[in-house]
This record gives structure tokens, C-alpha cells and sequence, in this order.
């Protein structure tokens, strides 16, 4: 099982992208857990233990910060490519994180 953690603005924006994600994985039958959090969250959340750390395009101005407690963790991190950010973009952020776990 592949965990994911999605940060977003708000948490709530992602929540699309978390289902366009987990259909595309369940359609390859890649079992998954995946999660969005606002920044505030973020710290707290991460310290459970994931694979990966997806930020949100409109978040990524805060990528440095995101990245240190990510290495801390000794977690993956990236921007989510904006071709895979949204209801149609499964397929792309599959592919993204195929190429980063």
C-alpha cells in the first residue's frame, strides 16, 4: 500500500484530485491511502508516516518550507504537475507518482 499526502490550500480543494487519484490507482490496482491537508495540518499529518508528499500548484510558493519537514521525514516530495491537478488529470498524477515512489 502506497500512501500519499496531498497539501493544498485548504484541504478541500484537493478533494477532487484525491478521487481522480484513487480511481485511476484502483483502475491499475495499485492499493493506496491518500490524503489531502491544508499547510496548517501539514507538520502534524506528515509525521504519520507516508510514501510521497504531493503540494498543490497554488501552494507550491511554499514548497521550501514543505520540502524541510518532508526531509526530516525522509519523505519524497514534488509540485503536483497542473496537467494533474483537477477532475480529468488522474491519469497524469498517476504518472507522477509512479515516477517518484
Amino acid at each position: 500500500m502506497k500512501k500519499i499526502l496531498i497539501v493544498c490550500s485548504g484541504g478541500m480543494s484537493s478533494a477532487i484530485v484525491v478521487k481522480a487519484l484513487k480511481k485511476e490507482a484502483t483502475k491499475e490496482g495499485m492499493e493506496t491511502e491518500i490524503k489531502a491537508v491544508g499547510t496548517g495540518e501539514y507538520e502534524d499529518t506528515l509525521s504519520n508516516g507516508w510514501d510521497l508528499v504531493l503540494v498543490a500548484p497554488q501552494v507550491r510558493h511554499r514548497l521550501d518550507v514543505f520540502k524541510e519537514a518532508a526531509e526530516e521525514a525522509e519523505t519524497p516530495i514534488a509540485v503536483i504537475d497542473a496537467q494533474g491537478y483537477g477532475p480529468l488529470g488522474g491519469p497524469k498524477l498517476l504518472q507522477q507518482v509512479k515516477e517518484l515512489i
